[in-house]
């Protein structure tokens, strides 16, 4: 569901370099823009983050509120080695912006070789091993960690050629007609429950998380007028 879980990818392997996140580095300033843009989209009135250079993208939740969430088991930035790039990566986390990190336990929450479901914001489990996307072709040597690194540069105002295919995928999965929020809808609607009730469907709802989606009572009516009865 999202290229986040540990899988074996904690694994160390020969190479000749080991990148950290001072080396990978080259963001724009806090104040430059990009495309016409403040570096970090802003929210509209229905709590989505707006990007002009590309209107499609509307997630709701930050990269900051992704992580202070809870989420990936607290694995997300761990020592990596990548089949993609070959190489080993670590302290990848260091390059975040500080306040995203502010009260986080980074071996546990944020660097964690081991998956924690408890770190977790609905306490289960969710997503395939790194070895599994990158076997997929979901992977590019920019972003060895996979979408939520990509996010996380994105909306720090990084662009790249990479940036299309990116969104795309998160439209997919969690856009207005992305098949995870698709169906975590169709799951509400069908249990009777309200739209925020957690015990329906906690795993689709931590994968959303990961995508940096929250179903919100307006997307859920609105989306629940195209579920077909059962």
């Amino acid at each position: 569901m999202n290229d986040s879980s540990k899988g074996k990818s904690s694994r160390k392997r020969k190479s000749t370099k080991s990148k950290t996140a001072v080396q990978n580095s080259e963001f724009p300033s806090k104040t430059q823009k990009i495309q016409g843009n403040t570096v970090g989209g802003k929210k509209n009135d229905k709590g989505q983050l707006v990007f002009e250079d590309f209107p499609v993208f509307r997630p709701n939740m930050t990269p900051e509120e992704v992580l202070q969430a809870g989420s990936f088991g607290g694995t997300y930035f761990r020592p990596i080695y990548s089949s993609v790039t070959k190489q080993n990566y670590t302290d990848v986390w260091k390059e975040l912006p500080e306040d995203w990190l502010k009260g986080l336990d980074i071996p546990k929450q944020v660097a964690s070789s081991t998956y924690r479901e408890n770190v977790n914001t609905y306490k289960v489990k969710c997503g395939g091993s790194l070895e599994m996307w990158e076997s997929s072709g979901w992977i590019v040597p920019q972003d060895p960690y996979g979408w939520f690194q990509w996010y996380c540069r994105f909306y720090q105002g990084r662009r790249t050629a990479d940036d299309e295919r990116q969104v795309g995928r998160w439209a997919r999965c969690a856009g207005l007609k992305g098949r995870w929020r698709h169906n975590l809808i169709t799951k509400v609607v069908r249990s009777g429950h309200e739209f925020d009730n957690p015990i329906v469907s906690p795993v689709v709802r931590q994968t959303l998380q990961h995508w940096g989606y929250k179903l919100t009572e307006e997307d859920y009516k609105e989306g629940a007028k195209r579920v077909k009865p059962k």
